[in-house]
């Protein structure tokens, strides 16, 4: 979700002003999502590398997370959302995290779209938990090495009983994956705009996903219409 800091300098305010509007646009979103029926949706929403901006704009986004989940957890529940944290969530403030948990348990049951927040998140730093699990098993005897396959490393993600993503869409013009979800996105379709976050409608999202709709997902194969017998 980039640009909310671009989109506020460009209004001639202050980075914080962007991060409440984008907050905005992820609530509009979501809702959409749920009305379309989508099954999940996952958001990056601070990296394990945005510790290195400013201190002051941490503090504020971190007191904006806190606040948001607070203030929407009826709305989840109202709506049959589901709520998942992924990333390093013990890295994060105690007041963050415990109402992030408080979240995930308290929509646990429902069993409409998988809203999805990655907090605190980088998707090296999630293979490194997942590859120190499955050593220290291994050592201890408890797994054999020869039964690890790209299954097992699936259940030890943060990720784990969660489909791959589809679509990954991103704004403001960025071109890269920037440490995000890099073993689950190996088959998912990838869509760029322009637009900056605190821009981004519903519109816009359903322009992505009838884009997304006339794409041939291959998977190494070949599509339908080429498929022939022989050579």
């Amino acid at each position: 979700m980039d640009g909310n800091g671009r989109w506020a300098q460009g209004r001639g305010k202050r980075r914080h002003h962007g991060h409440r509007e984008g907050a905005k646009t992820v609530k509009r979103l979501v809702i959409e999502g749920a009305r379309l029926r989508l099954k999940q949706m996952t958001l990056y929403s601070f990296s394990s590398e945005n510790w290195n901006r400013p201190r002051l704009e941490v503090s504020l986004l971190m007191r904006l997370y806190r606040r948001r989940i607070l203030t929407e957890r009826e709305l989840m529940m109202d709506t049959n959302i589901r709520f998942r944290v992924i990333g390093d969530v013990d890295g994060l403030p105690n007041a963050v995290a415990k109402q992030m948990r408080i979240a995930e348990e308290q929509t646990s049951g429902n069993s409409g779209l998988v809203l999805c927040l990655a907090l605190n998140y980088g998707a090296r730093g999630e293979m490194l938990r997942a590859v120190r699990g499955i050593a220290q098993d291994a050592k201890a005897g408890r797994l054999d090495p020869e039964k690890i396959d790209e299954q097992l490393i699936s259940d030890r993600l943060d990720t784990r009983g969660m489909s791959d993503p589809d679509l990954l869409i991103r704004t403001a013009g960025e071109r890269r994956l920037s440490n995000f979800l890099l073993w689950q996105l190996s088959y998912t379709e990838l869509y760029f705009t322009d637009v900056l976050w605190p821009d981004f409608t519903v519109r816009d999202l359903h322009e992505a996903i009838r884009e997304y709709a006339t794409r041939q997902r291959r998977f190494g194969g070949l599509p339908s219409d080429e498929k022939q017998g022989g050579l």
